[in-house]
């Protein structure tokens, strides 16, 4: 456990309140043994920091006064000593203990998300996954983005997500989804490029700056690519045309909308309401979600389910509702060994 900056401070008037007050004492006891004020200072001083003991004093108050002098330097330089020595091994082992901690913890992650770039969008983004409770990884190497990651109590990787060696030690191996999320394109070309040589069933989310880089960067394996300046033109754009269509979508589509959220749910061939209609399964009643779309396993879209369709193996729900809501909805739909366990 780190030592509090208050508790230094303290240990260090400690220190120096003693050695003023020792250097008082030997002072004024000098002076009544006949030196004079200056002399009596300057001999207390010698003999407190053992720079130079007199080996012939005055009498037995002086031999007396030396004697105790001395232990009480003696006391004060190991205290003193103790002190700073604690303050540098402290520092270093509780550094090394927090950095293991953090290792493991990173270990024993599962199905979590490595985001690559800890700048605006990466911090957004790790905005998002911390109020959606999914376990997620900083990759950066910038001392400003590590700063950030710190001070959040972010998961963090210290190092350049261009190395294979650093997106090992993020995880990589046992994650569930990367967004490459740096400023600069071609390290997004390289991170994708990485992570789909080592992982080719990862999802991977990359940001670029301009069409040209979008292309790329889907030629290197990226599922999905966001063009930031491009998104937020069209968002400004339907805040003027379509305020309110653009305030339900913004709600229904951040972690931190309280009311509404959406969420997609894999159909698994374990699970019991499979092969299933919408109203056979009573979803509205039994859950108070809504399924808004179905994608099909071919990649089509049926954005008006009826009633009657049918549900089936390797469909994707869409569905809308509060946090309660979903999660009933996602009990419906989850896999039988899920329900059992």
């Amino acid at each position: 456990m780190a030592v509090p900056a208050n508790l230094r401070l303290r240990q260090a008037a400690r220190v120096l309140g003693a050695a003023g007050v020792t250097l008082a004492v030997g002072t004024v006891g000098f002076h009544a043994i006949g030196r004079s004020w200056g002399r009596a200072f300057y001999h207390a001083l010698l003999t407190t920091t053992l720079a130079g003991v007199s080996t012939d004093p005055r009498g037995t108050g002086e031999l007396a006064l030396s004697i105790g002098l001395v232990f009480a330097g003696l006391t004060i330089i190991a205290y003193a000593g103790a002190v700073i020595v604690e303050a540098i091994a402290g520092g270093v082992i509780t550094g090394a203990l927090a950095e293991r901690r953090r290792e493991k913890t990173i270990e024993a992650l599962r199905d979590h998300f490595i985001i690559c770039g800890y700048g605006r969008v990466g911090r957004r983004v790790a905005e998002e996954f911390r109020h959606s409770g999914v376990s997620y990884v900083v990759l950066d190497h910038s001392e400003d983005a590590v700063a950030a990651a710190r001070e959040r109590g972010d998961l963090l990787v210290h190092g350049d997500a261009t190395e294979d060696a650093d997106l090992a030690r993020a995880g990589l191996e046992r994650a569930r989804g990367l967004v490459a999320a740096s400023d600069s394109d071609a390290d997004n070309l390289y991170i994708t490029l990485s992570a789909r040589a080592a992982r080719p069933d990862l999802a991977i989310v990359a940001r670029a700056s301009d069409e040209d880089a979008e292309r790329k960067l889907k030629l290197a394996g990226a599922d999905r690519v966001v063009l930031p300046y491009a998104t937020a033109g069209q968002v400004m754009a339907n805040l003027v045309l379509k305020p309110q269509v653009t305030a339900f979508l913004d709600t229904v589509t951040t972690a931190t909308g309280r009311d509404l959220q959406l969420a997609e749910i894999e159909v698994k061939g374990t699970c019991p309401a499979a092969g299933r209609t919408i109203r056979d399964l009573r979803i509205r009643h039994e859950t108070g979600a809504i399924v808004v779309a179905l994608r099909k396993p071919d990649g089509t879209f049926d954005t008006t389910p009826e009633p009657d369709t049918r549900i089936d193996v390797g469909d994707v729900l869409i569905g809308v509702g509060s946090n309660e809501e979903l999660r009933r909805l996602e009990d419906l739909f989850a896999p039988r060994q899920a329900v059992a366990d």
